[in-house]
């Protein structure tokens, strides 16, 4: 893979090509993906989606928004160190095409802006809650009417290819949805394959899928302009990342690995003092211990050490992306770069913690219960009225629904397969709050 191809401010729709060179340094393209996601209503929504405890009362908690905020601008500041770095290694970079440091910051950070785009409600447990109901509930009957790929990409259901979806979607007066440039579409693109083959090796790009059989197309344009590397997998056409796509990786998990583990404090779920015992071993090589000492409370503690151990984190996955770059670009980088740290037993004692003590604790498991009923309860509401309109056979009840609810996805549509991605897209797109507030009106618990 080439910098200059992958570096492409190309939006989809367009005719004529880009150059670096003829762009408003006031206004650059890179940072006009980032205004165009932050006013988008997608990721407007995350306000009130699940970033640890769904449906949480307390202001200590995150939400997919201000997580999505956070891991941007850790993103930034791991594009601006390669990025720099990048230039002085490759100097026609900036002085024939020029590219700019911050170039890389502006990319990564869009990208990392969007990575929870995709996200149902409830959490993880809302992508099982779409896919049970497509594996064992009333959506298996769609099974012989779809092909593989297609019912995969239901049963298997990614917020990643969602997303994909929400990003470059067309739909009636929004051409090409938001019109990302490829390079920032590109470095969202975590897992660059389709649904099929599931999981078929243990590298990192075929951990999950990116794009739905509905957006083939357009990802397949998207990854020849940019010049990703194509390989076979179990007879597949697959393709190594974006090179920026291991930095918005590293940034996620950054910031979930420190700030969930945070959050887990502040909720009374971790002790404090255990805490930041296990921070203090992430930070023991940088920590000035007279300032450590100096703080008074545990709150002003625990944040030099957030602060610190994120800094740490940042220059560590710079280091390990610059001297793996040739790796990466050839696609031969199979794991995510904090894998390669130093540091990654202590990450691991960390992420243990949080998988116990939070992400398993009795208020975000009865929650993801709820959660789980509410999203299948409106995805067969919506699905019986949808197939009952096809078949002619529409209840009462369903031409209500469909009155009050079809404006919101495509039900019209002939082919089965974009109708049930159309409704389980609507469903991802609704906030924990409005999910309930939806499945209380569909019961008939509240008017």
């Amino acid at each position: 893979m080439q910098w200059e191809q992958l570096l492409s401010l190309k939006r989809q729709g367009d005719t004529n090509k880009r150059l670096r060179k003829e762009q408003d340094e006031t206004r650059l393209g890179f940072e006009v993906d980032y205004d165009r996601i932050i006013f988008s209503t997608s990721f407007r929504s995350l306000q009130d989606k699940t970033q640890v405890v769904p449906l949480s009362k307390t202001s200590f908690v995150h939400t997919r928004l201000t997580h999505s905020l956070e891991v941007s601008v850790v993103g930034r500041s791991l594009g601006r160190i390669v990025g720099k770095k990048i230039i002085e290694k490759y100097p026609a970079l900036k002085t024939i095409h020029r590219y700019h440091f911050n170039d890389f910051g502006a990319i990564v950070a869009a990208a990392a802006l969007s990575h929870d785009i995709g996200n149902p409600p409830f959490g993880h447990s809302g992508e099982k809650a779409i896919g049970e109901y497509f594996k064992s509930g009333n959506g298996k009957q769609y099974k012989n009417e779809l092909s593989p790929k297609q019912y995969t990409d239901l049963v298997k259901f990614e917020g990643n290819a969602n997303g994909f979806k929400i990003l470059n979607e067309t739909k009636q007066g929004i051409q090409g949805g938001l019109r990302l440039s490829y390079a920032t579409l590109g470095a969202f693109l975590k897992y660059p394959k389709a649904s099929l083959p599931h999981k078929p090796t243990p590298h990192i790009a075929h951990k999950k899928y990116g794009y739905f059989q509905s957006e083939a197309s357009f990802f397949e344009d998207l990854v020849k302009d940019l010049g990703m590397i194509a390989h076979k997998v179990d007879g597949e056409i697959c393709y190594h990342r974006h090179p920026l796509t291991f930095l918005v990786e590293a940034a996620d998990d950054i910031c979930y690995t420190i700030i969930d583990f945070e959050d887990g404090i502040n909720l009374g779920l971790v002790e404090e003092d255990y805490a930041l015992e296990y921070l203090i071993k992430l930070v023991k090589r940088s920590i000035n211990t007279n300032k450590y000492h100096a703080l008074t409370t545990t709150a002003e503690r625990l944040s030099y050490l957030r602060a610190l151990a994120i800094g740490t984190l940042i220059n560590e996955a710079a280091e390990i992306f610059l001297e793996n770059e040739q790796d990466i670009l050839a696609g031969k980088f199979s794991t995510d770069l904090l894998r390669k740290s130093k540091y990654h037993a202590q990450i691991s004692d960390i992420i243990k913690i949080s998988v116990k003590k939070i992400y398993q604790s009795n208020e975000v498991v009865e929650k993801e219960i709820a959660g789980y009923q509410i999203l299948n309860t409106l995805l067969d509401t919506y699905c019986t009225a949808t197939k009952s309109y096809h078949n002619q056979s529409q209840t009462a009840y369903d031409k209500l629904i469909l009155k009050a609810e079809g404006a919101h996805f495509d039900y019209k549509n002939e082919d089965v397969y974009l109708r049930l991605i159309s409704i389980s897209q609507y469903v991802a797109s609704l906030t924990d709050g409005s999910a309930l507030q939806k499945f209380k009106k569909v019961k008939g618990l509240s008017v």
